[in-house]
């Protein structure tokens, strides 16, 4: 067949070479050790926890490395994506810390190597296409849906696997330049299908960044390069993408090891040197004592959105996801706990080749250490800028006093055993509500220890003795004098050694003034929490709870 005039048959309008396109996009100007890495997301309107454990894979490589990270936009489906969501993808992965040097961004592109949407690359695709078929790794398939379907039956009953190849692969060997031609004056679809050199009993290996050496069998499948509409597949797509925008490693999941052959044969067909493909594994969770994997469809906390609605920082979500990313992070946190992320050495060798545990209460623990880190400023303007996006009711509340929640975020916070109880948005304003008069409820009962007559007595004696200019030592001892007055214990171990003698100790009339107060039986300081909610409130407090005891 002569592949020059099929390939000018095909594609008329191409003008352009190869070789143009090289010239274009030429190797990057970086030092030998710089990384290129990329995220290569789909518009189809859900971004999952799988994205951004990738991403910052990706982008500690890069960045570690000097090197450059950017954003692809993979949207040569269109039938599935979603209006919007390229949009989402990047505000989602902005608001968690993912920066990108290069490709789409909300105002545009920027970089040197776009365009950096798929959709507008098919000129690109095309030339490659072109110069396969004029080397004869490439022919139009004209098989319907109805004759595919109709292959595949016969393939089930002969016990062969299905697909498109060998014999099976009628287009490959039938069809005549004469028979393209008469079928391309009369528009008949097809697609482009790559001529597979592979060979089943043939294996070939490479080096994966994370699970080491693979050997795998041959590609043997006549692959559909362009789709009936001239949009290229994935398989076709990234790989001109990946060589042209000069990724050096390819981070994505374990689904995609099944069609690493059919990748490394294109590589190898177009003569150009593959990334180094780094295969994670999946995201998993135990569930009644056994693991599964993570889902977007039913698991809500596979979703980044269920983390930004919740209220989790983003230092915090990034801090855990390097936990499972690489495994010697913890032993580096404990002994750096100041250093900021990004002095960590990420390395690929160190991610793990079978299922990673996500567990939730782990990624508590995290946030409240990453919590317990941050400046009480930036805690209070992290905390005012996500309320007014979920809870803006609260939001305006919270925002008419900023130095108020500033000092109630960090009480017990600064001391050598600082509080560590703060995890995320919606847990801080449950945390710290009974600060404000709109939402202060009694969540606890009193003391069963303490009886009712003696609930009254301590709170009205404690509001007619109450002087917010005491200092803490002062206002303590005002509280022991007032435990030995009402028959408690001015000390727990006087009680403990004689229990006969007491009513209960001091702690028992702390917690009936800190019921009071706060409608909990456990809070920080008792002090400072009364110097922040000031006189006013406290004794408004005092005053109501004694007039509902009455």
């Amino acid at each position: 067949m002569h592949h020059e005039h099929l390939a000018d048959l095909l594609f008329p309008d191409i003008t352009k070479l190869p070789s143009d396109y090289e010239a274009l996009y030429p190797e990057r100007r970086l030092a030998p050790t710089a990384l290129v890495t990329r995220l290569g997301p789909s518009p189809t309107g859900f971004i999952h926890l799988g994205n951004l454990y990738g991403a910052l894979a990706d982008e500690r490589l890069a960045h570690q490395s000097d090197g450059v990270f950017f954003l692809r936009i993979e949207d040569t489906d269109s039938k599935r994506e979603v209006a919007g969501a390229a949009e989402a993808i990047i505000e989602a992965l902005n608001y968690f810390g993912i920066q990108f040097d290069e490709g789409v961004c909300q105002t545009g592109e920027r970089g040197d190597y776009g365009p950096y949407r798929q959709s507008d690359r098919t000129d690109i695709y095309h030339c490659f296409a072109r110069d396969l078929v004029r080397r004869g790794l490439a022919y139009p398939c004209f098989c319907s849906e109805a004759e595919l379907a109709n292959q595949r039956s016969k393939q089930e009953a002969a016990g062969d696997n299905p697909g498109y190849y060998g014999e099976w692969a009628l287009c490959r060997t039938t069809l005549s330049i004469d028979d393209i031609e008469s079928r391309l004056a009369k528009r008949q679809p097809y697609v482009l299908r790559f001529r597979s050199p592979g060979s089943a009993e043939k294996n070939f290996t490479l080096t994966d960044g994370i699970r080491g050496e693979l050997s795998m069998p041959e590609n043997i499948q006549d692959i559909v390069l362009l789709k009936q509409n001239g949009v290229p597949t994935y398989h076709f797509a990234h790989v001109v993408d990946d060589h042209l925008m000069r990724t050096t490693h390819g981070i994505r999941g374990e689904e995609w090891l099944s069609s690493l052959p059919i990748h490394i044969q294109l590589f190898q067909a177009l003569s150009w040197q593959p990334p180094v493909y780094c295969h994670t594994t999946v995201l998993m969770k135990m569930e009644d004592g056994v693991r599964r994997k993570l889902s977007k469809r039913n698991d809500p906390e596979m979703a980044l959105s269920y983390y930004r609605s919740l209220g989790y920082h983003p230092a915090a979500v990034r801090e855990y996801l390097m936990t499972i990313l690489n495994s010697n992070y913890e032993e580096w946190r404990l002994a750096n706990p100041e250093l900021p992320l990004t002095d960590f050495a990420f390395t690929t060798d160190k991610m793990s080749s079978s299922g990673m545990l996500f567990d939730i209460d782990k990624l508590n623990d995290v946030s409240k250490e990453t919590l317990a880190r941050l400046n009480d400023s930036v805690l209070c303007d992290f905390l005012l800028e996500w309320a007014g996006q979920w809870q803006p009711e609260r939001a305006n509340i919270l925002a008419a006093d900023p130095a108020k929640l500033t000092r109630i975020l960090g009480m017990d916070r600064h001391s050598e055993k600082p509080r560590k109880d703060l995890i995320y948005g919606e847990q801080i304003l449950e945390h710290i509500d009974y600060f404000y008069d709109e939402w202060f409820v009694q969540r606890d009962a009193f003391p069963e220890t303490v009886q009712e007559t003696d609930r009254l007595a301590i709170l009205e004696a404690y509001l007619a003795g109450y002087d917010q200019t005491d200092d803490r030592t002062t206002w303590f001892d005002k509280i022991r004098s007032l435990a030995e007055a009402n028959g408690f214990a001015a000390r727990p171990k006087d009680y403990k050694k004689n229990p006969d003698q007491y009513k209960g100790h001091v702690g028992d009339v702390s917690t009936v003034i800190r019921i009071a107060l706060m409608g909990r039986s456990n809070s920080p300081d008792l002090w400072e929490i009364q110097q922040i909610m000031g006189e006013d409130m406290t004794k408004r407090r005092l005053y109501s709870t004694i007039q509902l005891l009455r």
